[in-house]
């Protein structure tokens, strides 16, 4: 029997991905979030304004995208409710987030270098998506309350880096589903993918057929 509901939030299960990118003063912030989504070489995010990561996003136009797995799931907890913004945006505070300059020392991860933007990537991390900003967007223009409070990003990836681990055996273009365990929020909590359990009509689709004039794009 369904019954009507009104939840708070619907996080009903999305990646969790590491955003780096450059502070105004050559340092580096690295935020968790999960309101993202893929379409070819671009991708969706969803950031409140008031947000350090925006504010980066913003002014240098680029990030990396770093896909966690469940074996980071420990140092991305090490980032909840902290914030790069000094001071702490009122919402944040209100939420008991706290300002931390450091993001990758207190998370225990390793910045590196990115190839095509300034951004970080984040070496535990098994997928590193380097990316340009396309467009943005404000969210709820149409409700005066919300008006102003989150911003949705339109990015193009610009470099892909994979770990082998996760690759198919014998393709570098081609992740294997079997091997690669992303960290999954689901309402709030840490979760990750469990077994197969129903082979799929869509995989019999070959990969290439979906391949985007983005991907050469990025090679120029």
């Amino acid at each position: 029997m369904h019954l009507r509901s009104e939840p708070s939030i619907l996080y009903f299960g999305t990646p969790v991905v590491l955003i780096g990118t450059e502070n105004e003063n050559g340092t580096y912030n690295l935020a968790p979030m999960s309101s993202i989504f893929w379409l070819g070489w671009r991708c969706m995010l969803g950031l409140s304004a008031l947000s350090k990561t925006t504010e980066n996003i913003l002014r240098t136009g680029q990030c990396v995208l770093n896909l966690p797995s469940v074996h980071q799931a420990a140092a991305v907890n090490r980032l909840a409710r902290t914030t790069g913004s000094d001071p702490v945006p009122a919402g944040k505070q209100q939420k008991g987030y706290r300002y931390e300059e450091d993001k990758f020392g207190i998370a225990g991860l390793t910045p590196i270098a990115a190839e095509t933007v300034t951004a970080p990537r984040v070496l535990e991390c098994p997928v590193h998506l380097e990316a340009v900003l396309a467009a943005s967007h404000d969210l709820a223009t149409d409700n005066a309350a919300q008006r102003g409070k989150i911003v949705t990003f339109e990015m193009r990836i610009t470099r892909i880096h994979l770990d082998e681990s996760i690759l198919m055996q014998g393709q570098d273009n081609k992740v294997d589903p079997d091997k690669w365990r992303p960290l999954i929020m689901s309402f709030q909590e840490f979760y990750g993918l469990g077994n197969k359990v129903h082979p799929s009509t869509l995989a019999q689709i070959p990969e290439h057929l979906y391949r985007t004039a983005d991907i050469e794009l990025a090679r120029e």
